[in-house]
């Protein structure tokens, strides 16, 4: 399937939200956390409590109770572990693949649309997902996943492969910084049409070289959430 068949797919799609659908849209508010946006430059990124501190400040001055962002974002917050691989600046994983939402820890997430576990795992690595679901889908002849990472361990505990997850069902909570690769607390979600070999994981992060297929593999989330 093209890359532009499956986003019709997705557009097409009736999502249930993530979170509680009492939070309506006129509480989100979208975040950049772009290299270009100028303010982060008197934050510290590589600590997720100034991190967290200036993403909770710019949700109040927005008076919002969530804000989202992120995907395709050129972002300077990984530079924080060697795990993206900084110090070549053609294999930099710097290029954000996902949609972030931020919000409390331990908010209740909910599956958009009816699938089955397809794997899961902790991934433990110093700015990695920490414990991630990953779910698989098959509607009207489509096969494609949908990853949720930074949750909490309890959301990863008793799960089995294979089981079935009805749409807006509870499927896990938020983690802390503690446990989520130590970031402010938030949800990555991404749409994934080839799961390759990965099971559990799966790279949120892309550098320059590696982009396009990236681009062609992991669509723009809002296709299928229509958050803008």
């Amino acid at each position: 399937m093209s890359l532009s068949t499956f986003e019709k797919f997705l557009k097409s799609r009736i999502a249930e939200p993530l979170i509680n659908r009492s939070i309506l849209k006129s509480d989100y508010s979208p975040l950049d956390l772009s290299i270009h946006n100028s303010n982060l430059k008197a934050i510290n990124v590589s600590s997720s409590d100034d991190l967290e501190t200036f993403i909770w400040d710019y949700m109040k001055t927005k008076n919002a109770k969530v804000v989202y962002g992120g995907y395709l974002e050129h972002r300077s917050i990984y530079q924080r572990s060697d795990y993206f691989n900084q110090s070549n600046p053609e294999t930099e994983r710097n290029i954000h693949l996902g949609l972030d939402i931020w919000m409390e820890a331990n908010t209740p997430i909910y599956a958009p649309l009816a699938g089955t576990i397809h794997s899961f795992k902790n991934n433990t690595n110093h700015g990695d997902y920490g414990p991630t679901i990953i779910l698989k889908h098959h509607i009207e002849g489509v096969e494609f996943y949908t990853l949720y990472g930074h949750l909490s361990l309890a959301a990863i505990q008793d799960l089995e492969v294979g089981v079935e997850v009805k749409k807006g069902e509870y499927i896990a909570t938020l983690g802390t910084a503690e446990v989520n690769g130590d970031y402010p607390p938030h949800l990555h979600f991404q749409i994934i049409k080839d799961i390759q070999e990965y099971k559990g994981d799966y790279p949120g992060v892309s550098n320059q070289l590696d982009l396009a297929f990236y681009k062609e593999n992991c669509p723009d989330p809002n296709l299928l959430l229509k958050l803008y």
